[in-house]
């Protein structure tokens, strides 16, 4: 069943080479992204709601002598981040024309990156998820190199280097779990349980920390994300902010918080004030932003420190509110960029100063225009909307643990409509040149991308228990593992 969900990409990826115009090849990857998520949807089908452990695990001895094994599970934690890698994929084939050039590479490395992705979401084997992480690195390097702006060479070099120093620190404490544990096996059954001294704990949690921290991105470990994001094409960015960025939330709670719980507590503090910085951080630069693609970029770093909060508070409701906003994070951003990518090609800018109007019905971009509008308050957190749900649930779920950082983050997310406001008055609202402005109207094939994400977006705000429901019993495992904070045991009565 899982090995399935890693061979359709992988596949689809080698047979597009034999495929010999632009269309075909968008058409072909289109049809394998398509029967991926379809796959994604028949697991979800088959997905066990009251259990919290691992289901459809499959496990084949590899390569002994180092403690590679081929082992696979799926649980509320992964199997909702694996729809997302699915969906958002098929999306970003989509979204991409069949003109582009060297059509076959493209698509094919597309497909490969969410073969990667997949496959670092169902690894129980600690070398397993490496490789997978690994996997993702050369193709997005490539796909920001070879089909970025103007700049797309220092922002390709800059994302190869932060990623393979992520995969190298990530590595080197998987390493050292296994030295110090005396124990030549990377299974994670094997190693959750490890009884490792509290400083060893503390050094090789400490490297996870960082080595995840760059791939979120985290502050100050953000700097290549901004430069990757706006270079990279439209679709590129959702595939780096939509999925990649959520390899290092996914770890985090996976190999950070489940396998150190103790480790985790001691952290846990000096963890929740870096979300916040990182929130605020991105919160007030997106406010100086004048491109707004890069007004998206810092919002996204803000957005992703609302995950390491509630995943440092460690209370059944932060940590499934952490999943959650994985999942809105994602389909919101997708939208953003989405969005953004339409806009510059219509309008041929992406500068404040010089966009306009575009909600002009006549000569404008009205559709765009209200979908920006719908976006926006999705990412401010506006009930109905998926992203109020899910901040809803992170804020609830962290205040009783760290009260001011989470109040940081309910602040950031009003800063969060205030660049919002600021992007759509300038763009959206004003007076269209008279003589200059007259922008093509969207096609069918343009803003069905645009409008399948607003409908998820609405339809996860209006009907939250149809997320939150697959993640529950898992995320309820994951905090029963870990020690009462001393702010919860202070709450509790005498």
């Amino acid at each position: 069943m899982l090995t399935t969900l890693i061979l359709i990409p992988l596949i689809g990826a080698l047979l597009i080479s034999l495929v010999k115009s632009g269309t075909a090849a968008r058409q072909f990857a289109l049809g394998t992204a398509t029967v991926a998520f379809i796959w994604t949807l028949w697991l979800l089908s088959q997905f066990d709601l009251n259990g919290s452990g691992l289901q459809f695990s499959e496990y084949i001895p590899w390569a002994d002598a180092i403690g590679l094994s081929y082992s696979l599970g799926v649980d509320g934690l992964s199997l909702p981040l694996l729809v997302l890698n699915a969906f958002l994929t098929a999306v970003v084939v989509y979204s991409s024309t069949a003109e582009i050039g060297r059509s076959q590479l493209y698509y094919a490395l597309i497909l490969l990156v969410n073969a990667g992705v997949a496959g670092a979401f169902l690894a129980q084997n600690l070398l397993l998820f490496v490789l997978c992480f690994e996997l993702e690195l050369i193709p997005l390097y490539l796909l920001i190199a070879i089909w970025g702006g103007e700049k797309r060479g220092y922002a390709a070099m800059k994302f190869l280097l932060y990623t393979a120093l992520s995969g190298i620190l990530i590595l080197a404490a998987f390493l050292g779990v296994v030295v110090l544990s005396g124990r030549l096996n990377f299974d994670y059954d094997s190693l959750a349980s490890q009884n490792l001294s509290l400083q060893a704990q503390l050094i090789i949690l400490t490297l996870l920390l960082v080595g995840l921290g760059i791939k979120i991105p985290l502050v100050p470990l953000h700097t290549w994300s901004p430069d990757a994001y706006v270079e990279a094409s439209p679709p590129i960015a959702i595939l780096l902010g939509g999925i990649l960025a959520k390899l290092g939330t996914y770890g985090l709670i996976r190999f950070g918080l489940q396998m150190f719980p103790q480790t985790w507590s001691i952290v846990a503090p000096g963890l929740a004030v870096i979300g916040a910085i990182s929130v605020m951080y991105g919160s007030l630069n997106a406010i100086a932003q004048q491109d707004i693609k890069r007004m998206v970029a810092y919002s996204s770093i803000g957005h992703m420190g609302y995950i390491l909060v509630s995943a440092a508070a460690g209370t059944e409701l932060s940590i499934l509110g952490a999943i959650a906003q994985m999942i809105a994070h994602g389909l919101i951003l997708a939208l953003l960029f989405n969005l953004v990518g339409i806009v510059e090609t219509k309008v041929g800018t992406r500068e404040l100063s010089k966009l306009n109007g575009l909600m002009n019905p006549i000569r404008g971009l009205p559709l765009v225009s209200g979908l920006l509008v719908t976006a926006g308050m999705a990412s401010a957190g506006i009930p109905g909307l998926v992203g109020f749900a899910a901040e809803f649930i992170v804020f609830q779920g962290s205040f009783p643990v760290f009260p001011l950082p989470t109040l940081v983050c309910i602040l950031s997310s009003g800063l969060t409509a205030v660049y919002f406001v600021i992007l759509l008055n300038r763009t959206c609202f004003g007076k269209l040149d008279n003589n200059l402005a007259y922008y093509d109207r969207l096609t069918w094939a343009e803003r069905w991308p645009a409008l399948v994400l607003c409908a998820t977006i609405f339809y996860f705000g209006l009907q939250p228990n149809a997320l939150i429901r697959w993640m529950q019993p898992t995320a309820v495992a994951i905090a029963s593992t870990l020690p009462p904070t001393p702010e919860l045991i202070a709450q509790q009565p005498q």
